[in-house]
């Protein structure tokens, strides 16, 4: 089948959460025999180099559009009725050559990685003319409109005001999605149940999972000596939920670990670090890396992650990648969100800063309870969280073609 996917950022490396699916599901999708045209938008012209991975591993053709003037999108969006999230992503060249593209290939099926590609494809005369329409796959990810509502409760005026605003018009183009799209994904049950809540029950509203590759995700052979104790937590770190969730565990959890061990170490790594987390350097104890290479020996190296999180939902792949290094994860019941593990069996779940504390150094006092811990979470990922098993839904509606696409073909 050819199939056009519309991603919101380009899904290249696979450094972060969205690029990370989008990027396994194009993998997928390329090993099926699909033929794959990817449309979008890129901020820097570094970026460039990643549209010509793409088309020399998975995808047919990579068409890239220059982010030009976002601050100005986003203002006219938020005077125009228009969502900012939308307006953020809209490029009217990428609309333009979207069109000729459609206009000159029989496309089976379109493909959105979020909500923000929909307006590329609901206003479209050139898809509305179309005798026999493509198939429309929209995968939501996670219920977005319910993350500005839970950015508005945790923010003060102005902001607040316009999280809430954002909130209301994304739920109502959620809405129009369901209904005009052929099948859409979330991230996990817990948000496909959210979704019926919060926005609309569809039956075309279903679910399709985070996967992890354990290849590049793996235990160390062995563990150099360290006489500190070493937490982690990793991501990119001006979005707005790992920001709260460091922020949190440092202001209410820190000092009391650091009483019980003076020379514990508590490392976050990850890009774009704000202003806000770039100043907790200044606690004892704490590492802020900024952007790394290679994320994997930050795993290696550590006693426990933590996963406090508080804002936002769906799957966590930094808690899947702890887990397929064999990490003991000390999370909240949000950090251990949409993915099949059980506490005390797989993971420790804390709701509040006592039990966090407590959790952390339990672990960190326990290591045989600890290492039963990281063993049971990483067969938990080898049996349950291949991508090949996760993204299998997908096969309903693309089905495999029987003689395999070669990969840069």
């Amino acid at each position: 089948m050819k199939i056009v996917v519309l991603s919101h950022r380009v899904p290249f490396p696979a450094n972060k959460g969205e690029k990370i699916r989008t990027y396994n599901q194009l993998k997928f999708l390329a090993s099926k025999g699909h033929e794959l045209h990817l449309f979008s938008p890129y901020d820097s012209d570094d970026e460039l180099e990643y549209f010509s991975s793409l088309e020399s591993t998975v995808c047919r053709s990579a068409l890239s559009f220059k982010n030009n003037n976002k601050s100005w999108r986003m203002f006219t969006g938020l005077f125009s009725g228009r969502a900012m999230s939308m307006a953020n992503f809209y490029l009217v060249t990428m609309q333009n050559a979207l069109n000729n593209f459609l206009s000159h290939n029989v496309v089976d099926a379109i493909v959105c990685t979020a909500s923000s590609m929909a307006e590329y494809i609901l206003c479209n005369p050139t898809i509305q003319a179309f005798e026999k329409k493509p198939l429309l796959i929209m995968d939501f990810m996670d219920v977005d409109s319910d993350k500005w509502r839970q950015y508005a409760r945790s923010s003060g005026f102005p902001m607040s005001w316009v999280y809430l605003r954002e909130h209301r018009i994304v739920a109502q183009y959620e809405r129009e999605i369901s209904e005009r799209f052929d099948v859409c994904y979330l991230i996990a049950k817990a948000e496909v149940e959210l979704f019926s809540k919060q926005v609309i029950s569809s039956d075309k509203v279903k679910v399709l999972g985070n996967g992890l590759d354990t290849e590049s995700f793996y235990p160390p052979s062995s563990k150099s000596p360290d006489s500190s104790q070493v937490l982690l937590f990793t991501g990119v770190m001006d979005y707005k939920p790992n920001v709260d969730a460091v922020i949190w565990f440092v202001e209410n959890c820190w000092t009391a670990i650091l009483l019980k061990y003076p020379d514990a170490r508590f490392i976050i790594a990850g890009m774009n670090p704000s202003k806000e987390v770039t100043e907790l350097e200044s606690v004892p104890g704490i590492e802020v890396t900024g952007f790394v290479d290679d994320i994997l020996p930050y795993y290696q190296m550590a006693n426990v992650f933590v996963a406090p999180f508080r804002l936002a939902r769906g799957v966590q792949n930094k808690v899947l990648q702890a887990f397929s290094c064999a990490l003991p994860v000390v999370a909240t019941p949000m950090g251990a969100e949409g993915i099949n593990c059980a506490g005390g069996e797989h993971i420790c779940l804390a709701t509040d800063a006592r039990e966090f504390i407590d959790s952390v150094i339990y672990l960190l006092e326990n290591k045989q309870e600890a290492e039963l811990l990281g063993r049971n979470a990483l067969k938990l990922v080898i049996n349950e969280y291949s991508w090949e098993g996760q993204l299998s839904p997908l096969l309903e509606y693309l089905p495999e073609i029987e003689e395999n696409y070669e990969e840069g073909s």
